[in-house]
């Protein structure tokens, strides 16, 4: 087998591998569980972030919508993945949406981490282009992100896309660099 081969092979394996670690709730109370789960971890993030980063929650309340993830990555040499839920929540209605994603992250390493993701929407636009259709990073705009670190209120935030801004904190609720290389945010159809 070819080396592209290899390498499709171990991307798929380690997708799916990721994917069955989440769990399908099969009951109300269940899905109430992890809606609780997710809307916890939501609000230690922006607890986490409005510490290091206290204009940023005067960033958020402005903001059309925002969005938070909790990620768990593995890194196997030359590839690595994550999987994760969020909520993504509207400003103004006060709706949420409860969300995955999948993210690839090609490049050498070994081991396994977590982090936090927040996303800060300035559009209604752009934030029920997220809440609905889904978002993708591909490599190249993850890449262009890393350049382009905001100051100020914003601090610590890159530029993921016209009018979004993303934080991304490491487990002990640090601000951290953007390490995001391809990624799929959607619709959780269970949840929702």
């Amino acid at each position: 087998m070819a080396v592209s081969g290899v390498i499709v092979s171990t991307i798929a394996l380690l997708s799916l591998a990721l994917v069955s670690c989440a769990t399908t709730p099969s009951s109300t109370a269940e899905k109430s569980e992890q809606k609780a789960s997710i809307r916890d971890m939501a609000n230690k993030t922006l607890s986490d972030l409005y510490a290091k980063n206290p204009a940023a929650k005067t960033e958020i309340a402005k903001a059309a919508g925002y969005a938070v993830f909790s990620d768990f990555g593995l890194k196997v040499m030359w590839l690595g993945g994550a999987g994760g839920s969020g909520v993504a929540a509207n400003s103004a209605t006060k709706q949420e949406t409860f969300m995955k994603m999948v993210e690839f992250q090609p490049g050498l390493g070994l081991g396994a981490a977590k982090f936090r993701l927040v996303f800060v929407f300035a559009t209604q636009e752009a934030f029920n282009s997220f809440a609905t259709s889904g978002w993708e990073a591909g490599a190249n705009a993850m890449a262009s992100a890393k350049t382009k670190t905001e100051g100020g209120a914003l601090a610590g935030a890159v530029t993921v896309s016209k009018d979004v801004k993303m934080f991304q904190l490491n487990d002990e609720g640090t601000i951290v660099g953007v390490s995001l290389t391809a990624a799929k945010y959607y619709k959780d159809k269970d949840l929702n």
